[in-house]
């Protein structure tokens, strides 16, 4: 049987600049032919990871069921075996180590591109290197290697097979949960990635959005009082948006990416959940603070079903009429969608959801009054 957690919230932001593109512009994208305001999955996979740290600082979570994504992998693996060896030799055999497994270092002593690695992995690799320190050796590579490129071969071919197999057999995933729910690629190693358990999809305002511009002056405090005019101007581009942000999860393919684990699956899925409504983008927030909580989140447990993603609701953008709340009007419009969808398309889907905003929902779904009851439910749909 297949699990899929479906989460949907509106959400609506005072003015701010929350994701933006190369021109500093909050980012955008055309639906049913209106510009709508957007932010990208990965600015939201970002604040979830942020929420995942700040869950380890507050002693939820320990740092060792997470990972790191970084190109300085080798000064973290002779981190690791700070106090236990020196740190040059250390650094030079975590190269040499990772050059077994194709791995092979750029200029400047770093990656040649990010690397998600869980920390359990990193700490691994460490523990490896330090077991078999005098057999991680550099290859002997000739000058005909070098100048073909086929160094990463050479290494490989060179390194001791018992080191070779015990490097390779780290690159699992470390139980980290952001691993397992985000997935990961190795170009060098692609039997080693993994496929997320988690999709997130890029968020769209239910409303059509036109940008604003924010003229700003700074006057220098130290000028003289006979100078007059500003000494710094700009302008700032913002917009407001009520956004639909959705997200789905597959539980067999999650507990599959955490080894098996359901304890710490079932963990990592609620502090997912928790962060996808709580966490928010961080862009410019010093200059515009729109810290505004979901007024409308739904969690859905289906069994053997497609997802379904519910933006359609809003192909025909929200428009609302003074008097009218826009995020009330755009649930309303959700909730059509959704029991028109169920209609057409029935599911097995038990519906939890906070209600906000007070829009009539037709029947969909089951409300609570507290996010912290929505996931206790969700929790126990997925384990029922």
């Amino acid at each position: 049987m297949k699990t899929l957690i479906e989460i949907h919230v509106l959400q609506n932001f005072a003015p701010s600049n929350l994701n933006r593109d190369d021109t500093g512009a909050p980012k955008d994208a055309l639906f049913g032919g209106m510009r709508r305001a957007r932010v990208s999955s990965q600015c939201s996979k970002r604040a979830v990871r942020e929420f995942f740290g700040e869950r380890v600082r507050e002693g939820v979570l320990g740092a060792d069921e997470l990972a790191v994504r970084t190109k300085r992998v080798y000064q973290a693996i002779a981190d690791a075996l700070a106090g236990k060896r020196d740190p040059v030799e250390s650094l030079a055999k975590a190269e040499i180590a990772l050059s077994y497994v194709k791995l092979k270092a750029a200029e400047g002593g770093k990656t040649q591109y990010l690397l998600f690695l869980g920390r359990r992995e990193i700490s691994a690799l460490a523990q490896t290197i330090d077991e078999y320190w005098d057999q991680v050796v550099a290859a002997d590579e000739s000058d005909a290697e070098k100048s073909k490129g086929k160094a990463k071969k050479a290494a490989a071919n060179s390194a001791p097979k018992e080191v070779q197999a015990r490097i390779e057999s780290i690159f699992n995933g470390g139980k980290a949960i952001d691993v397992a729910l985000f997935g990961r690629m190795l170009a060098d190693m692609p039997e080693k990635n993994q496929n997320a358990a988690c999709q997130i999809a890029h968020a769209i305002s239910t409303h059509a959005v036109e940008r604003e511009f924010d003229f700003y002056t700074a006057v220098d405090d130290l000028k003289p009082d006979d100078t007059a005019g500003a000494d710094m101007m700009g302008t700032v581009e913002f917009n407001s948006a009520c956004y639909y942000r959705y997200a789905v999860v597959d539980w067999e393919k999650l507990v599959e990416n955490l080894q098996g684990d359901t304890e710490l699956a079932a963990k990592g899925l609620r502090i997912f959940l928790q962060g996808f409504v709580e966490a928010e983008p961080s862009g410019k927030q010093n200059s515009f603070a729109a810290h505004n909580p979901p007024e409308f989140v739904a969690v859905s447990v289906c069994s053997n079903a497609a997802p379904r993603n519910l933006a359609n609701a809003f192909e025909t953008a929200i428009r609302a009429r003074p008097g009218e709340s826009l995020t009330r009007k755009s649930v309303e419009a959700l909730a059509i969608r959704a029991n028109a969808l169920h209609e057409a398309y029935p599911r097995a889907c038990h519906t939890f959801l906070l209600n906000l905003a007070q829009a009539e929902l037709g029947g969909f779904g089951v409300e609570k009054t507290s996010l912290n009851e929505v996931l206790d439910e969700t929790l126990k749909a997925v384990r029922s």
